[in-house]
């Protein structure tokens, strides 16, 4: 028996060493490092696909931006084939995949060049009103030292693209393109930006320059010409009175007595003096006192929701009717504000007005009852002296009344309830005067039966 087999029996027993025991593990603590072993790998793969995709999106996707819609397609059916012609052992396929790429490789050659123009865009007028005429110029000149050759000049007019050919022109040399702009609905209309085309005439590949920025054409509504001064709505000078007493004003009151802290300019001298002689006491003043006064303030209210309007064409018709009031109430100078549920109209000129106008959009999404949509759309205006309520024929006259109870008793209310082809009429509802308007040419009619 070998020494080491005899060790034991020289010890005299066997002693066996237990074997160290592993610490217990939940199966929560389990899940919750797995769960962390995800989350930082979900980081890593993130921040190295941001890395990959601004990577792609920086210096790989300019270069595919050649690629036209008939260019991705050929590439595809390119590849489809060679990786088909490969596995398959097919040369044809191989052959026509290279065909192909080998085409796309000589496509190229049509993008290689530069091109020195300065294009400019002209509207004339950049302002017109539906159903005007409006023309566009298109002028390019090459501002190079160098011929350039013919190119393609793309022009987004609205929805639409107009493509104009441009021939080879030498340095200095100018080309020019009129083009008519359609009017037929209250819009604004961008015309632009001009893009000069290169590719090959297949169509397999562009290589497009951006020449110019956005022009924009407003087509503002028809409007009507009003009587001046709002046709008498608004008649005073210096304000309104109102009945509120104040020691400051314009509009004489009657007299009081005599308190610390009054002004001394209103002092009426001539009655203090005779109530002085009267009470021997030389305090015994009296002093002016005055109803306030507030400059006329006039409100158009205007609702964009298409809840209140059967169609577009009353939508437009409501637009007309709004515009043709505002332009004469600013041309008058008296301070108004036109407001809707989700704007505000600049009222500083008739121009900027209906420039504002050609924004309004009739929308399904603004489902807000008529008393909720008029407190918050003038809840950070001034307290108005009149009120224009401009509204479509599902514009009920409980939702005039609901409105007309949000201002003062001596607020003027006046409501135009818009539906095509009714006969104009005039009647009271309580405190709202509700004027219904069937055609634009009615208006200055209703309005002066309105003020009288």
């Amino acid at each position: 028996m070998t020494a080491a087999a005899s060790a034991p029996e020289r010890g005299g027993s066997t002693s066996h060493r237990a074997a160290p025991r592993r610490p217990h593990v939940s199966w929560r603590h389990r899940f919750e490092g797995v769960g962390a072993g995800l989350r930082r790998f979900g980081t890593t793969a993130a921040t190295v696909g941001a890395l990959v995709a601004g990577f792609v999106r920086r210096f790989i996707a300019p270069r595919l931006a050649v690629l036209s819609s008939a260019g991705w397609i050929a590439g595809g059916l390119a590849a489809a084939m060679l990786i088909a012609g490969f596995v398959l052992g097919w040369q044809e396929l191989t052959f026509l995949g290279l065909t192909v790429l080998v085409g796309l490789a000589f496509c190229t050659i049509f993008l290689i060049g530069r091109t020195t123009y300065a294009v400019t865009i002209e509207l004339s007028p950049s302002r017109v009103v539906v159903g005007e005429r409006a023309l566009g110029r298109l002028l390019i000149t090459n501002a190079g030292t160098r011929p350039v050759l013919a190119a393609r000049m793309e022009l987004p007019v609205g929805a639409g693209r107009a493509d104009f050919s441009v021939p080879g022109l030498k340095p200095g040399e100018e080309h020019d393109e009129l083009f008519a702009v359609p009017t037929n609905r209250r819009a604004i209309i961008v015309t632009g930006p001009a893009v000069s085309v290169r590719g090959d005439q297949l169509g397999l590949l562009r290589r497009t320059v951006r020449w110019t920025d956005p022009v924009d054409l407003f087509v503002h509504p028809v409007t009507t010409p009003l009587a001046p001064s709002a046709a008498g709505l608004v008649r005073d000078l210096e304000g309104q009175v109102t009945k509120k007493l104040t020691d400051s004003d314009l509009s004489f009151h009657a007299l009081r007595s005599y308190a610390p802290g009054d002004d001394r300019r209103y002092v009426h001298w001539r009655t203090s003096a005779r109530l002085i002689q009267q009470t021997g006491d030389p305090m015994d003043l009296m002093v002016r006192q005055f109803e306030e006064t507030r400059r006329s303030q006039l409100t158009i209210l205007q609702s964009e929701s298409s809840a209140y309007y059967a169609d577009e064409d009353e939508f437009e018709l409501a637009i007309s009717v709004t515009a043709s009031l505002a332009a004469q109430v600013i041309r008058d100078g008296t301070a108004l504000n036109v407001v809707s549920e989700v704007r505000r109209l600049h009222t500083y000129s008739a121009s900027a007005m209906l420039d504002d106008s050609c924004r309004m959009e009739l929308s399904p999404r603004l489902g807000s009852d008529a008393r909720g949509f008029a407190r918050r759309a003038t809840s950070r205006l001034p307290p108005p002296s009149v009120v224009f309520i401009v509204g479509g024929s599902r514009m009920t006259t409980v939702d005039y009344r609901q409105i007309e109870m949000l201002f003062p008793a001596d607020t003027t209310v006046i409501a135009f309830r818009v539906e095509p082809g009714v006969d104009a009429a005039l009647r009271k509802v309580g405190g709202v005067t509700v004027a219904v308007v069937g055609r634009l040419r009615d208006l200055p009619k209703i309005v002066t039966r309105a003020a009288g």
